[in-house]
């Protein structure tokens, strides 16, 4: 990842130096590099769509940065410790999961998957995920040391971050069970973990996050805009998606790291405190059978605990969550 480094480098000084020009001489400084591979860094950006100016003698000046969920744009600013530190990026993939998973067994802890566009995104039970451009479709390769049983655990804790990211752009939402995030009741976040592991031990998970960012509704066909909706409907502007994509990434450490430093009765309260289905009365449906009762709460493994009209409680553990 040295060539993103570097661009990220350029970037990050040129950004730093506002209308002020920056030589050649003292980007290769900053950078470590040549004038000569500067020029060609410089090159590369431009060919991306950054727009930088350059002139002979006085230097480069960066106007503008293009939409795009690259590499280097996420890098600067991000704020963790592991998460995010290897990017790959892609204008297209068929999944962002399926791309993560392929490389998940070589691939060091914390590293990113990210596309503009998926073209068979998909959900849990392997329903179509709508992500067009303007949308966040990223995946995240973990290795926790937590039983395979436990791995729903990562749904939870993605879902916490997600939530806590939103509300410091000043969008309120809430968590669905078992892995959707709504606001005002639309989806706007749906999560996917998959993982890949031994009877007792998890080799990887990949946690697939799904983000309506900056989404148009013309992108979506009838019945999505009835049940979904995005940042910037919200907002009722544009979000930076570099930004929002480094706050969720910082939010996921933050969780990530509690999952071996603390009780995770700690992080299910949380979970619970954040929750659009707790109290609910719902009908869920499984592949064995489809069962109603009120939410009471959900266990350590993340199953649903269903209290149902003879006065007995049922923990469901995967199945579709409908609201009555």
């Amino acid at each position: 990842m040295i060539l993103e480094d570097k661009k990220a480098g350029i970037i990050r000084s040129l950004r730093d130096a506002g209308e002020k020009a920056v030589s050649g001489e003292e980007l290769g400084k900053t950078i470590g590099t040549s004038r000569t591979m500067v020029w060609k860094y410089v090159k590369m950006l431009q060919d991306e769509g950054y727009v930088i100016e350059s002139s002979p003698g006085t230097g480069y000046v960066l106007r503008s940065i293009p939409d795009k969920l690259y590499a280097e744009i996420i890098r600067i600013g991000l704020d963790t410790d592991v998460i995010g530190h290897e990017i790959h990026y892609f204008d297209e993939v068929d999944s962002t999961n399926n791309v993560a998973k392929e490389m998940g067994h070589n691939a060091p802890e914390g590293t990113i998957v990210i596309s503009e566009i998926q073209t068979s995104g998909r959900g849990r039970k392997g329903h179509q995920w709508v992500s067009p451009y303007g949308g966040i479709w990223l995946s995240i390769i973990l290795k926790p040391t937590i039983s395979p049983r436990h791995a729903s655990r990562m749904t939870l804790v993605a879902g916490i971050a997600v939530v806590n990211a939103m509300k410091k752009l000043g969008v309120t939402a809430s968590l669905k069970w078992p892995n959707d995030v709504l606001v005002k009741g639309k989806k706007i976040c749906g999560i996917l973990t998959e993982m890949d592991a031994e009877p007792e031990h998890i080799d990887f998970v990949v946690v697939g996050i799904g983000i309506n960012a900056n989404i148009n509704p013309d992108a979506m066909n009838e019945e999505l805009r009835k049940t979904s909706t995005s940042l910037s409907i919200e907002l009722g502007k544009r979000i930076d998606r570099a930004d929002f994509v480094q706050s969720i990434l910082y939010e996921l450490e933050q969780e990530y790291t509690k999952l071996s430093t603390q009780s995770f009765s700690f992080i299910l309260e949380e979970w619970m405190s954040k929750s659009d289905t707790i109290g609910r009365r719902v009908r869920v449906i499984t592949p064995q059978k489809t069962i109603e009762g009120n939410v009471t709460g959900i266990t350590a493994d993340g199953a649903l605990v269903l209290e149902k009209g003879d006065g007995t409680s049922e923990e469901i553990i995967a199945g579709q969550c409908i609201y009555l």
